[in-house]
């Protein structure tokens, strides 16, 4: 099987599986989502990383042929998996499934930064064009904008991710694992406590919120006036520094990117902040805010027609690899 140069129409299988969830999607170089399929590891107390890649290994090889089987081609052209950043036994069940994979298709295989296929999704699911991107995960809260060739971090969380401090709050008070959903249903019926506020210029700090949070849970709070408290002392956080950005940039577009995305009421608060400054909000749709394959298999897609090449018997996974350090060439 030979592959699609870039005259022709390059077909990708890309394979996710940095955290909780395990994805594989098929994605043409036409941007067509050709299938996209996808599982999430729960549990009560948070990731395990040893638990989530055994979910991984348990349903990879079903979930990849299933998501072959269900873009209806007759042939791949190219594997892409993430490779950087996320949770090392995670990452290793993805790598060693794409490994396979294109072995047996005989086809070329590619790392990509999820980070960066996460940023680079805002283009492929909305019309912005050159925006500061608000990246919000689990793990990551980032401001980024896209200078000289490389993205660059304007602002960042100097403890925890905006997605995992909501978890470890609804943790802290019961809610279970993922927490975000639950705390933004709860919000709707509560009212305002104050809680700590921390900006440290463009930085973020979210673990001391968390904890008086949860001591005032244990000393009688109600639930839903801290998760409606909860959200909107962290979202204003961060819309703040997303303005100090923009005016910094002197950009006029944003574009909210990751599983925070799904949180109707930061898209709210960046969506009027956006229209006070005369910019455009965009959001990535909900249902590929979060992790999934289709954006491995773009991001794959777009740096193999780059000529990037990765080697099947020396290419690795790269844990913490931050995307400040990658160059755009694509």
């Amino acid at each position: 099987m030979k592959t699609t140069t870039n005259k022709g129409h390059l077909i990708c299988l890309g394979i996710e599986s940095t955290a909780h969830t395990f994805g594989a999607a098929v994605v043409s170089s036409k941007k067509e989502i050709l299938s996209d399929v996808r599982d999430m590891y729960t549990s009560e107390t948070g990731i395990i990383p040893v638990e989530a890649a055994r979910h991984h290994e348990k349903l990879q090889r079903q979930m990849i042929q299933e998501a072959i089987q269900k873009s209806g081609q007759k042939k791949i052209d190219l594997v892409a998996f993430s490779q950087s950043p996320g949770l090392p036994p995670c990452l290793k069940v993805g790598m060693l499934a794409a490994k396979e994979i294109a072995k047996e298709l005989n086809v070329p295989i590619i790392g990509v930064n999820h980070i960066v296929a996460h940023l680079i999704s805002g283009h492929l699911f909305t019309q912005a064009k050159n925006p500061v991107y608000v990246f919000c995960s689990g793990a990551n809260t980032q401001i980024i904008a896209l200078e000289g060739g490389y993205f660059r971090i304007f602002g960042e969380t100097l403890d925890s991710g905006l997605g995992n401090s909501l978890d470890k709050f609804g943790r802290g008070i019961g809610l279970g694992f993922p927490a975000g959903p639950k705390i933004e249903a709860l919000a709707e019926k509560g009212k305002f406590i104050e809680l700590p506020y921390v900006v440290k210029g463009m930085d973020l700090s979210f673990a001391g919120i968390v904890t008086s949070a949860v001591d005032k849970f244990k000393k009688g709070a109600k639930e839903e006036d801290l998760c409606f408290s909860m959200q909107e002392t962290l979202f204003s956080m961060l819309t703040e520094v997303t303005e100090r950005a923009l005016a910094h940039t002197g950009k006029k577009e944003a574009v909210l990117i990751g599983g925070v995305a799904a949180n109707k009421r930061l898209c709210a608060m960046l969506d009027v902040m956006c229209k006070q400054r005369g910019a455009k909000f965009f959001q990535v749709p909900l249902k590929y805010c979060g992790d999934q394959g289709v954006m491995i298999a773009y991001q794959g897609i777009l740096e193999h027609l780059a000529g990037k090449q990765d080697s099947i018997n020396k290419i690795d996974i790269n844990p913490y690899q931050r995307v400040d350090e990658i160059k755009v060439f694509w």
